[in-house]
Formats: structure tokens, C-alpha cells, sequence
């Protein structure tokens, strides 16, 4: 009996597979093997017998076509880890039913509440199920709802020989929350002429636009000396570190943007009046903008080394990914295809620019095209995470309607 996508995400759920920028391993953490393999043995479960994971924790996986035309093979790919923002260990989902409106406790000792006055959003979804967390971890939708969605729908392929066909590649990649996802990931092999992630947000999400992304590491020294000596003598990282900030635009921040703008996000500060180690993430969709962004840092950094002594402040740039649109634009019927297969089953396709990063970024610029599609969730990287179980289902027949027309098409 074919197994429920819900179902499926409560079990991939209890699997902690948060990544760890601060290991070199790949994948990161060891806890992205334990589910890889447990997919791999489920994918040759229901008939992907060539499923395998190889020895950087990437899981691939054929349907084989079930039609005699020569059609291009098209893929499927979702990522194993979980954001390292906060735990995803322990995770405890709630399926609520029926969702009638109003507050729902998360965790009442905590008085951790998912509330409409908070997130608005929520009230779509009054009558149909939710599931949440327990207040204490994030969920873990991200992107384990498109991990049992693709699976899902495979499975339905597989038991539903009726419907035809091409051949179909499916993946799985570690580390995508730390922007190592496609990094070691072989194209060449994998075989598909295009792609799609499954790790969009809300229902009817359609992206083929992401961020042009940088991560700015930034080091202060300071000078440490008696505070009741201190005057003309000593030098406070900290200080220096909130006075950089400082001089970049206040309101170009996450929480002040949206759409096609731009920002700085300061992700992490450590320090002391010694040193101090700052991280940025830099993102623009225009790659001018992008480009000045990270002129402005460098900029602030010359300007604070001229005022407090070369080498008080150094910085290091590196780019993570690009605006996958150049690369998507010359096979937009990839992008028509899904538009028309999410209208097809009774949705409205929400074309938007991706705010954030996604694995078939630099996938495109691998060879392999790769737009995003909705997973149907809110909330990713927090305990106010949930997700529609009928959005979540809808994900599902998305996939497969979008098999089912290339097929059709044949190209």
C-alpha cells in the first residue's frame, strides 16, 4: 500500500540532519548519511533498484521509462540537511487536523503560540491539516516535505503503469543550507537534460530567479588594556565591529526587504575587546547591485584600517552563487511546462524570485537547469515552522502532472 507524503515527512523528520558550516566534511554532519541510506534502501523498496549514495553523501535513484520514444530525461532533486540556525534534533511533529482557526500551542511551558496575528498566512489553511513542531526545534519541511514529496510521487508512478513515462532521475544532496548542496554533485552522470528542485515555500510557488550570493567574513583587532588605564590606549573590536555595521544601510536588511531588493545580513558576531569575527551574507538579484555591494564593504574596510591602523580590520569575500535566471532563460519552456502542470490541477502558479538560496543555482551553471517548485511550507528555520498536508499532497500530483506532460511533449 502506497505510503502517505505526511507519513513519510513525520518519519524523515526524526532524523537530525542539521549541517555544520564549520566542518570541511562532506557531508557535514553524520547524521545526513543515517537518512541518506535509509532513503537509498526505501527508494529500491518500491522499485528503484539502481538506488544508490555514493561517498559524498549525494543519493540518486532512475524510474526508467516506460515508453518507447526517445524523450529527454528530466529530474527531481530535494536536500537531505536542515538549517544549523537552530536544533533540529529531538523533532517532535503534531499533525493537527482540521485546523479551525485561531492560536495553536506549540509549547505551553515555553508559551511558544503559532498565532494568524503573527503569521497571517495561516489562515488559508482553516479546514485542512497542519503539521507543527513542538516550540523547541524547527520542523524540518525544509526539505524533507520535497524529499517525501519526489519519493511519493515516484511511488505513484511505479504502481501506476498506466500513466506514461520517460525516464526519471531523482536526488538528493547534502549540505544545500550551508551552499555546499551541488558543489560535488556530478551532472554528467545524473543524465537529465533538466531538473527541478522541490524546496519552494507556499502552495503554487514557481522561482527561477535566486540572489546573486556572497558571505563576507570579517576579522577586528582589538587592543586590550586595564579599563581604568584604558584612555588613549586602547582599541575595542567590538566597538569597531558595531561602528561597520553602522555604516551600512539600515533598512536594507531581511527584515526590511522584499522581492527584488537587496541586503546585508549579519549572521553571525563573536567577540571581545581583543578580537572580534564578524560573518555577513551579501544578496542582490541584479548582479551591478551585486557587485557594489561588496565594493561598499571593502570600501568600509580600507576606511576603518585608515582610521584605527592597517590590519585592524580584514575581510574576506566569497561568492556562493548566481541569479540562475541567465541560464534558465534560453529553455524557459522548463519553466511553462511546471506553470502549466501546476494550473492543471487546480492551482494559480506564483511566479517569484527566489529569496534565498536553492541547490539548482548552481546546478543551472553546472548544465543542468534547474527552477524550484513548491514544497508547502511556512516558516523554514524556526520552531514556527508548518506545513499543509493538502498543500503537501498537491506537491505531489504537481510531479507528476509535470512527468506526465513532458512526456506528452516529448521534448
Amino acid at each position: 500500500m502506497q505510503k502517505a507524503v505526511a507519513q513519510r515527512l513525520m518519519d524523515y523528520v526524526r532524523f537530525d540532519t542539521r549541517s555544520d558550516s564549520g566542518s570541511t566534511a562532506c557531508p557535514s554532519t553524520p547524521g545526513q548519511l543515517v537518512l541518506a541510506k535509509y532513503l537509498v534502501e526505501e527508494l529500491k523498496a518500491i522499485g528503484l533498484t539502481d538506488a544508490a549514495l555514493d561517498e559524498n553523501g549525494y543519493v540518486t535513484a532512475t524510474l526508467l521509462s516506460n515508453v518507447e520514444q526517445d524523450i529527454p530525461v528530466i529530474g527531481f532533486l530535494a536536500h537531505l540537511d536542515t538549517s544549523p540556525e537552530i536544533s533540529g534534533a529531538g523533532v517532535k511533529p503534531r499533525l493537527i487536523e482540521n485546523y479551525s482557526g485561531g492560536d495553536i500551542v506549540l509549547n505551553q511551558s515555553l508559551d511558544v503560540v503559532l498565532s494568524p496575528e503573527d503569521f497571517p498566512e495561516l489562515n488559508n489553511y482553516i479546514e485542512q491539516d497542519i503539521i507543527v513542531t513542538d516550540g523547541t526545534t524547527l520542523l524540518g519541511a525544509d526539505n524533507k516535505a520535497g524529499i517525501a514529496e519526489i519519493i511519493t510521487a515516484i511511488e505513484y508512478l511505479v504502481t501506476h503503469s498506466e500513466i506514461k513515462h520517460g525516464t526519471v532521475k531523482v536526488g538528493f544532496t547534502p549540505d544545500e543550507e550551508i551552499g555546499r548542496g551541488a558543489d560535488r554533485f556530478d551532472t554528467t552522470s545524473f543524465g537529465a537534460a533538466f531538473a527541478y528542485t522541490v524546496d519552494g515555500g507556499p502552495l503554487g510557488e514557481l522561482e527561477y530567479e535566486t540572489f546573486n550570493a556572497a558571505e563576507a567574513k570579517i576579522n577586528i583587532k582589538g587592543r586590550n588594556v586595564h579599563p581604568g588605564t584604558a584612555k588613549n590606549a586602547m582599541i575595542h573590536s567590538l566597538h569597531i565591529a558595531m561602528e561597520l555595521n553602522a555604516m551600512l544601510p539600515a533598512a536594507e536588511v531581511p527584515g526590511h526587504t522584499e522581492g527584488y531588493e537587496g541586503f546585508y545580513h549579519l549572521n553571525s558576531l563573536r567577540g571581545s575587546v581583543e578580537e572580534t569575527a564578524m560573518t555577513y551574507i551579501v544578496r542582490d538579484h541584479d548582479k551591478a547591485k551585486f557587485a557594489a555591494r561588496k565594493e561598499r564593504l571593502e570600501k568600509i574596510t580600507v576606511y576603518l584600517n585608515d582610521k584605527y591602523g592597517e590590519g585592524t580590520v580584514a575581510i574576506s569575500l566569497r561568492d556562493q552563487y548566481y541569479n540562475m535566471r541567465e541560464k534558465i532563460e534560453p529553455v524557459y519552456h522548463i519553466v511553462e511546462l511546471a506553470k502549466t502542470a501546476i494550473e492543471a490541477i487546480g492551482i494559480t502558479a506564483n511566479i517569484k524570485p527566489v529569496r534565498g538560496g536553492t541547490d539548482g543555482a548552481k546546478l543551472s551553471y553546472m548544465g543542468l537547469p534547474c527552477p524550484n517548485l513548491f514544497s508547502g511550507g511556512h516558516n523554514f528555520h524556526g520552531k514556527y515552522e508548518y506545513i499543509s498536508v493538502q498543500s503537501m499532497e498537491k506537491a505531489v500530483e504537481m510531479i507528476v502532472r509535470i512527468i506526465a506532460l513532458h512526456t506528452k511533449a516529448g521534448r
